[in-house]
């Protein structure tokens, strides 16, 4: 656990969503489009997500750049003179701090990958490499776009070009052993990852695994299978150096930690830019909860009328400090103690009382952290403390 957390204060990170890709996978619910045919749309959004970064930065005053990150949809497929323009006008409108993170979703399609190197010239310092599987026929049923072998030649490729390189593998997917999931594993471990984010695959209901799900075409393992699938991830992951600092991430060191999660989770401000991107921004009037219009061309005409946001909320304190406990209970760092007594939250009785003394929560040094057995029941436990 690391024992000083930094502060946020001053700084603000950028979230950039790009939401185009080659293809919709079936279990995707973010906000994102086929990549066809809209050059010019693609053009016309860079220059307002640019505006956008530009507006903002207004509103908030002078702060500290402490990382960005370009998710999606699949960032990869962005244009690197695009990518460079984004990050000139945010690196122009904050001071950046020592060793920036500058962080890329990416497909390993052979394609994107000819690209990275232009990706890093731009400023790209972290790839986080959307794999999802080194197994053929689960590509294959994942709806991705490349193959095992395209995924291993691309992270070979990306380890050459950037200091930092993580993966998204996802498990838990229907007749997947616990020696498969080993297996692929052992190939992250091989080829170098430094962190490594596992995802449970989630049968999410506006999604085409979600209509087969409902029409009994789709079978996900049982709960005793993901238990296992779960317990086995941990075992495996610890037992290679890997920590889990937070619920779904893995990091060998503290160096390899996604920088920008950090912040998120730690309550840090940042600005969100691009369709549907959320941000959190402090400014005289309180903390502010922004979600950008969803669909592009009304992104775009909003900015272009000083209105991005199709959502804007003041929170006030309390709801900004239930926020800071569903995020901060992810992370190994865990919830400053304060912050759960401004919510009425004790040590000495209640339900916070209750989950310290069930082995289910934590106190170190005026910490909150959710122990080993609070983590696999951690939204039971975030239940019980809020409501």
């Amino acid at each position: 656990m690391t024992d000083l957390v930094p502060d946020t204060d001053g700084q603000v990170a950028l979230y950039v969503h790009w939401p185009y890709c080659a293809r919709i996978c079936p279990y995707c619910d973010f906000n994102v489009v086929r990549d066809r045919g809209r050059a010019v749309e693609q053009a016309q959004l860079v220059d307002a997500i640019v505006r956008d970064i530009e507006a903002q930065a207004e509103r908030m005053g002078p702060r500290k750049l402490a990382s960005v990150f370009f998710g999606g949809g699949t960032p990869s497929l962005m244009a690197p003179e695009a990518v460079a323009r984004v990050l000139e006008t945010a690196t122009g409108l904050f001071a950046p701090v020592a060793d920036m993170e500058v962080s890329l979703e990416a497909n390993p399609t052979d394609a994107e990958a000819g690209r990275y190197a232009a990706l890093a010239e731009a400023g790209v310092t972290r790839l986080s490499m959307g794999i999802q599987s080194f197994d053929d026929a689960a590509l294959k049923f994942l709806g991705r776009d490349h193959s095992a072998g395209s995924a291993r030649r691309a992270a070979q490729t990306a380890a050459r070009i950037f200091p930092r390189l993580s993966i998204d593998l996802i498990y838990a997917r229907p007749g997947q052993s616990i020696a498969d999931w080993k297996a692929e594993l052992g190939t992250a471990f091989d080829l170098g990852f430094e962190h490594i984010s596992p995802y449970q695959l989630t049968i999410e209901s506006t999604t085409a695994f979600g209509r087969a799900f409902v029409r009994g075409q789709l079978v996900p393992p049982d709960e005793d299978m993901a238990i296992a699938l779960y317990e086995t991830t941990q075992e495996v992951l610890e037992g290679a150096g890997f920590e889990a600092y937070e619920v779904s991430n893995h990091a060998r060191t503290v160096a390899a930690r996604s920088r920008h999660n950090l912040h998120v989770w730690r309550g840090g401000d940042y600005i969100g830019a691009g369709p549907g991107a959320h941000g959190r921004l402090t400014t005289d009037q309180g903390r502010n909860a922004t979600v950008a219009h969803r669909k592009i061309g009304d992104y775009i005409e909003g900015v272009t009328q000083n209105r991005p946001w199709a959502e804007h909320q003041v929170m006030d304190a309390w709801g900004a400090d239930e926020e800071r406990v569903l995020l901060g209970l992810r992370t190994v760092e865990g919830v400053p103690l304060s912050v759960l007594a401004r919510l009425g939250l004790s040590v000495s009785n209640g339900p916070l009382a209750d989950m310290l003394s069930e082995g289910f929560l934590q106190n170190e040094g005026g910490r909150i952290r959710a122990s080993h057995e609070g983590r696999p029941v951690l939204d039971s436990i975030l239940k019980r403390l809020l409501t």
